[in-house]
């Protein structure tokens, strides 16, 4: 059996040591080997960055693939696989007492690396020298997209090539194998999700209490990222929230909140090991839905709970995409909004209109798990093939479920004017679309509804503590 340290267990231990035991990290690695040719892999970590002057640094983030694979949360390292002959090497400087003076004692690279079970360390000049002496002998040397510009620049000078040219030698072979292996969690990783939905339950709770008429939205926001903080590693996203729903992605958080307006909330934490959640709430500015709010919200709440009964292995997320979007459709044409065939609607996109993005995306110790690997490498295969359609093509997972993926679910119904605008303008789906009523919503903003949601053996089960969703539950906790 793997013995490993749940984020409850490290809160609790007072060395505090924030990694799975050393045997999950040697499983990983030799599960990656097994699955590459040959040559050597080449895992850059991140680096600090600053944000106004060189000593004054963002929160610093690991790389999430160098996390899975080797488990040190620490900048400036990397690590090399060599492939065929099993060598695995962390390369890293010891600390000076400059270090020591600003930050404290810190662990030697031995010790750090003998606990992700890596005995042999580097000096980081050294990394230059082995892959060098690979290049001389035509070996591949296998690297994954990089997404930051200075690891993109370093991977550049170490292997000579010019930065343009970068990203055309990444490794297919290594995304892969890499998605292959991150795409099913475990036990231990589900435990760590769970850890943060326990954190951003009480995120959605306190955002809910906190949405009264006068409140300034940035005084929720800052109050919600202060529990990620206080509870785990922070939040796993900027935090989306904002009486204009109708926005996908509003960062902004200066306005006063208002009766009669609607607050999206979209927020979610990192454990200590940075596995992540993702929760969306949608609530009534002063704790009370009025008749419109309802119908709307109470539609949107059936394509939740329709969609996550309807999860199994072998069944498409695109398929269950496109039956959210079909309840979303009939729902409306009840609401006199849309008009027509529904199964034709949907089939040729006019509901894209009110819903235009995708059902939901794979999680983990990504947000959006490995999407830096491409999309289409984590959500799509050779059976299902990502649409071109406005709204479909926005979907990021597409294929067939199996048992241990992660993933959310979070339909949604937004009036966006100007996209209401520029399709009315063109006559674009008149068949399917009443733009007259349409035009009295176009004050309403949006809601979206989002849970985690794991993919069992037989079926499904909603991640964490259940967080109010329902009009009656969220009336209640708004009332206290």
């Amino acid at each position: 059996m793997v013995l490993n340290l749940t984020t409850v267990e490290l809160l609790n231990n007072t060395k505090s040591f924030t990694m799975f035991h050393e045997n999950t990290y040697r499983k990983r690695r030799g599960d990656l080997r097994r699955q590459i040719a040959g040559g050597l892999i080449l895992f850059p970590g991140n680096s600090e960055a600053s944000f106004n002057y060189p000593a004054n640094t963002y929160h610093f983030r690991q790389d999430s693939d160098f996390l899975y694979f080797f488990g040190l949360d620490h900048p400036d390292l990397a690590a090399v696989i060599d492939v065929d002959s099993g060598a695995e090497t962390i390369f890293g400087n010891d600390v000076d007492m400059d270090d020591i003076i600003w930050m404290g004692h810190q662990p030697g690279m031995k010790d750090r690396a003998a606990k992700v079970g890596i005995s042999n360390t580097l000096p980081m000049t050294k990394l230059s020298d082995v892959l060098g002496e690979a290049l001389e002998k035509k070996r591949k040397i296998h690297y994954l997209p990089p997404y930051r510009g200075d690891n993109l620049l370093r991977i550049s000078e170490l292997l000579g090539t010019s930065p343009g040219m970068v990203k055309e030698g990444v490794s297919e072979d290594l995304i892969r194998a890499v998605v292959k292996l991150r795409i099913i969690k475990d036990e231990f990783e589900i435990k760590e999700i769970e850890f943060a939905l326990d954190i951003a339950y009480e995120m959605h709770t306190t955002a809910m209490k906190m949405a009264k008429p006068g409140v300034v939205e940035r005084e929720i926001a800052g109050t919600l990222e202060g529990i990620a903080s206080s509870m785990g590693n922070g939040i796993s996203f900027p935090i989306i929230l904002s009486i204009n729903g109708q926005t996908l992605h509003n960062h902004y958080h200066g306005n006063t909140l208002e009766t009669g307006r609607m607050m999206v909330t979209d927020a979610g934490a990192e454990s200590l090991l940075h596995y992540a959640s993702d929760i969306t709430r949608t609530v009534p500015v002063g704790g009370k839905f009025n008749g419109r709010q309802k119908e709307i919200y109470e539609l949107v709440l059936k394509a939740n709970t329709e969609a996550i009964k309807a999860i199994k292995p072998g069944r498409s997320n695109r398929d269950v995409h496109l039956l959210a979007a079909e309840i979303i459709a009939s729902g409306l044409k009840d609401l006199g909004l849309m008009k027509g065939n529904i199964q034709e609607a949907v089939k040729k996109g006019a509901h894209a209109l009110f819903f235009p993005h995708g059902l939901g995306h794979h999680m983990g110790l990504d947000v959006h798990d490995m999407e830096g690997l491409g999309e289409n490498y984590v959500g799509y295969d050779h059976k299902t093939k990502r649409s071109e359609q406005f709204g479909l093509a926005f979907l990021r997972f597409g294929k067939e479920y199996e048992p241990g993926h992660v993933f959310t679910v979070e339909p949604g119904i937004y009036f966006i004017p100007a996209l209401i605008d520029l399709w009315k303008s063109e006559n674009k789906f008149k068949e399917f679309i009443n733009y007259e009523t349409v035009e009295s919503y176009k004050d309403f903003g949006g809601i979206r509804i989002e849970d985690d949601l794991l993919v069992t053996s037989e079926g499904y089960k909603v991640l964490g503590k259940p967080i109010p969703k329902t009009i009656m539950e969220i009336e209640g906790i708004m009332r206290k």
